[in-house]
């Protein structure tokens, strides 16, 4: 079997687990696995600009509480349809990318990084005062109309298979961009900027298509949070330590790589459910301590994460094979040709 087989059985696998998982799963721990899927989905967004295009956005959470407060205003003040507002939402943020984007590209490296911050402290400061959209009381989702016409459950299986939808789509598209022009483009933008500018690659349109891509994804996922939590203010949603999470999500598994930001989200999300149950109230910002600790191990040891380390790990030991095999043969050369020698 080639690689390309092995790759399209190993994804029907993963899907058939998936489909099946809430079957094995009982309700107090289906929780859990949704929080890693939406993990998942804001790190695979986020990789869109952060991974693929290589600017390193620590202000996303601006557009994931654009996307929950969007659809949560359009249901509350207009009666609107929160598949609409999802929509409306995700449109939101990516014309605020633009905005976004005209400010903080100017910037490079750990300045732009920096004004990425600077935004979406600035949108949080927005939300925390506007009163119109509950300043820092926050909103509720109404939950006087359920089902899936109104996204509104009883139960948490509704939202696995919400939660579970969202993130294939958000691959989806990572994979196409991966294959198309667009990856190329970022990746060289990422990777050698000069060289993309001196063969026409508009790097400034190309690394804003990148953040309104992210964006809207991003927003997409706020959206579904809110319709989950039914309950939202600008601490949930638009704090700076959820922008650090979406990138950390995407850096601890691996930035660049589609199922890198997945990984990372099943080991970041398990941390911080675990720590809370272990901890509880006492332990409180031990996950972020646990954060930190990941960042620097990372930064020193494993920069390419976890999808780095499994690749170099199968590289070493297939070179280790290949060692291994070339000694046996030189082994068993020379003692073919001792005993010619003898027979001689």
């Amino acid at each position: 079997m080639n690689k390309q087989t092995l790759s399209i059985a190993a994804t029907v696998v993963v899907l058939l687990l998936a489909l099946a998982l809430p079957l094995a799963v009982d309700s107090s721990h289906l929780n859990m696995v949704i929080l890693v899927l939406m993990a998942a989905q804001l790190g695979v967004a986020w990789n869109i600009v952060g991974g693929y295009a290589g600017q390193v956005s620590l202000g996303h959470a601006a557009f994931y509480g654009l996307g929950a407060y969007s659809s949560t205003l359009l249901m509350i003040k207009f009666g609107i349809n929160p598949w609409v507002g999802v929509l409306a939402g995700g449109a939101i943020a990516a014309l605020l990318s633009l905005a976004f984007g005209w400010s903080c590209f100017r910037l490079k490296g750990h300045y732009f990084a920096m004004a990425t911050i600077a935004v979406a402290e600035l949108v949080q400061i927005f939300f925390t005062e506007w009163e119109y959209g509950g300043a820092a009381v926050g909103l509720y989702v109404p939950m006087d109309k359920q089902g899936w016409l109104w996204m509104n459950f009883a139960t948490k299986l509704p939202y696995y298979w919400l939660a579970l939808g969202l993130l294939l789509l958000t691959l989806a598209a990572n994979w196409w961009i991966e294959r198309s022009y667009l990856g190329y483009y970022f990746r060289a933008i990422k990777d050698e900027p000069d060289a993309a500018r001196s063969i026409g690659v508009n790097i400034a349109r190309y690394k804003q298509v990148a953040l309104t891509v992210s964006a809207f994804f991003t927003a997409l996922g706020g959206s579904l949070y809110a319709q989950k939590e039914l309950y939202i203010d600008p601490n949930s949603v638009l704090s700076t330590a959820l922008s650090i999470k979406m990138a950390l999500v995407a850096i601890l598994g691996g930035v660049g790589t589609l199922l890198g930001p997945v990984i990372g989200s099943v080991v970041l999300t398990s941390i911080e459910e675990f720590s809370r149950i272990l901890f509880g109230g006492t332990g409180r910002g031990t996950d972020v301590i646990i954060y930190a600790s990941l960042i620097i191990i990372i930064a020193v040891f494993y920069p390419t994460g976890i999808i780095g380390w499994i690749r170099s790990f199968r590289e070493r030991r297939a070179a280790r094979a290949d060692a291994s095999a070339s000694m046996a043969a030189h082994a068993a050369s020379a003692a073919r040709d001792k005993l010619e020698g003898k027979a001689s």
